[in-house]
């Protein structure tokens, strides 16, 4: 659609004018995911010189996670009735305040608060970024520009750990530069994006469902605590555990009632009622436990079963990242060139499916060259696939849905990896105590000397020769089976994106598509559409009715063009 309006008034920046408001949200992103691994390595320093408990230990990591998991929705909802810019410099200084508190606690206790506070702004900026980035770009032209991302979402997790073990080893910054690494990125984010980001601020008079809000906040939390706990301070099976989950579903049993009778729901349940939302939804937990998981036990793997440093541990993790910015950077300029969508997902999620199996076949020997090969092939996979589920859900919603849908994805996402790595860690935590047992009953040892098999790294050197060589292989082995489970999701993964229906990737972004679709109702509103209805109905042709009424956001509309 043609237009002479400035781009602060269209809708539509220029490419410089995106180049430079994407780097600001980028920076930010990489702050946002860098804090949550580069803590990794400094725990044991922090427990030590706070005084802390073990179960604090657990909780320095869990509190970050349910507050950001928990109000991702949220923020996606409010980027749909309010300004995206200013939401996202809200949630910078929300984790710019939480980074530089944490920074100065001087209990756990305080430093757990500071994580969870940190957590909203991190929930913020996961989820604003994207729907930001939807905005201003339109899902035919995203394509080029999903390498930098990609590229941001692979390294920081990465990345984390490395930064976090060189603070800690120079004695000249200690474990407090953990929590302020992050900040000189986000400020200067903060800065970028005021300068440069301008979308145009169409507010809806309407109120959050704040009851919905409150439901799904505490159902998230409680089950994302309960599968936090079980396995460790109780059992799976216990009455608490049962409790938990009782009480997680019947909370978020609940938020589903409220939802449905909400005039703005939190999470609009009927998003669900597209096929491309509900399929990229069930596609993305494979996903989730990719980029959660392979982080988590590969790095594991790397340190307990073949005895590498933190730092080499991190550097053996580069094929991923080459591989799933490759992945992205490739598939989004094919995407951008040919205008489908559906072909790149599905080799996306056929090489995150052969790069889980490969990886449920190594053990304690495994050549490191082809363990590497392995990687790169599920970064490749991950890279394909993970913004490509958004993008397809971003181009069949309404636009006035674009970041409550966005959030949706992104929030099950995380959920279902958050909860994945729990349940995949019980699984591996098993599978090392039957192993270590097994192992001493070879030898003729005392099986109960393994107690729950529940060792770390930190605990190798005190453990007697034979028996450290029995734990290195123990993890070795018994990484391979939670990578079997992985293939199990991959699979689902495949199925997913298999029945997504091939729909035309728009030309109009985010912004554009809303501003038409206010334009269009202040026409009809004053008795005729004229010449604009002919503009949308041509720039809309040869899509399916329902698509086009979702494009301009009113049923109306086919019928105001025809006229």
């Amino acid at each position: 659609m043609t237009t002479t309006a400035p781009p602060a008034s269209s809708g539509r920046m220029t490419h410089r004018q995106t180049i430079v408001a994407l780097s600001g949200l980028l920076l930010a992103m990489f702050a946002a995911f860098l804090s949550a691994t580069i803590v990794s390595n400094a725990l044991p320093t922090i427990i030590s010189v706070l005084h802390g408990s073990q179960n604090q230990y657990t909780w320095i990591v869990t509190a970050t996670l349910l507050s950001s998991t928990a109000t991702t929705p949220i923020w996606g909802k409010l980027s749909d009735l309010y300004s995206k810019k200013l939401l996202v410099q809200i949630s910078t200084v929300i984790f710019t305040t939480g980074s530089l508190l944490a920074g100065f606690s001087p209990s756990v206790e305080m430093l757990i608060v500071w994580r969870s506070f940190q957590g909203l702004g991190l929930g913020g900026l996961q989820a604003l970024v994207i729907i930001a980035i939807a905005a201003m770009i339109s899902p035919r032209e995203r394509g080029r520009y999903m390498g930098p991302i990609a590229a941001v979402m692979s390294v920081a997790p990465v990345a984390g750990p490395l930064i976090g073990g060189v603070i800690v080893d120079t004695d000249w910054l200690g474990w407090r530069w953990c929590f302020w690494a992050g900040i000189p990125l986000a400020m200067v984010s903060l800065f970028v994006v005021h300068k440069t980001l301008h979308l145009p601020v169409m507010k809806r008079k309407v109120s959050i469902d704040w009851l919905g809000a409150s439901l799904i906040v505490a159902g998230v939390c409680d089950l994302l605590i309960w599968v936090t706990l079980a396995g460790n301070d109780f059992a799976w099976g216990s009455g608490t555990s049962i409790a938990m989950l009782a009480g997680g579903l019947l909370l978020l049993g609940l938020a589903v009632v409220v939802e449905l009778r909400a005039a703005e729901p939190v999470i609009p349940l009927r998003l669900f009622r597209d096929r491309t939302t509900t399929l990229a939804t069930i596609g993305s937990l494979g996903v989730g436990v990719a980029m959660f998981g392979g982080a988590v036990f590969l790095i594991q793997y790397f340190q307990i079963a073949r005895g590498v440093s933190p730092t080499a541990a991190g550097l053996l993790m580069l094929p991923t990242i080459v591989g799933s910015t490759l992945g992205s950077t490739i598939s989004g300029a094919l995407i951008t060139r040919t205008g489908k969508l559906k072909v790149y997902l599905v080799v996306g999620s056929v090489l995150l499916l052969v790069g889980f199996a490969a990886l449920a076949t190594i053990d304690h020997t495994t050549n490191m060259v082809l363990l590497g090969a392995y990687l790169f092939v599920m970064g490749a996979g991950t890279g394909t696939v993970m913004q490509n589920l958004v993008l397809a859900v971003q181009n069949v919603v309404p636009p006035t849905d674009l970041g409550s849908a966005t959030s949706t994805v992104s929030f099950f996402r995380s959920l279902g990896g958050t909860v994945g790595v729990s349940v995949l860690g019980a699984v591996l935590a098993t599978q090392v105590a039957d192993r270590i047992r097994a192992g001493l009953v070879a030898t003729g040892a005392d099986p109960a000397a393994a107690g729950s098999g529940d060792i770390g790294i930190g605990q190798l050197n005190e453990l007697p020769g034979p028996l450290v060589e029995l734990v290195r292989i123990a993890y070795g082995d018994g990484t391979a089976r939670i990578f079997l489970v992985g293939t199990v999701l991959a699979v689902i993964t495949l199925i997913s994106v298999v029945f997504l229906k091939e729909t035309p990737l728009r030309t109009q972004s985010g912004q554009e598509q809303l501003q038409d679709a206010r334009r269009l109702e202040a026409a009809e509103a004053a008795g005729g559409t004229g010449g604009f209805a002919a503009e949308v109905a041509e720039e809309y042709a040869g899509l399916d009715q329902d698509q086009n009424r979702e494009r301009t956001g009113r049923h109306r509309a086919p019928e105001a063009a025809e006229r």
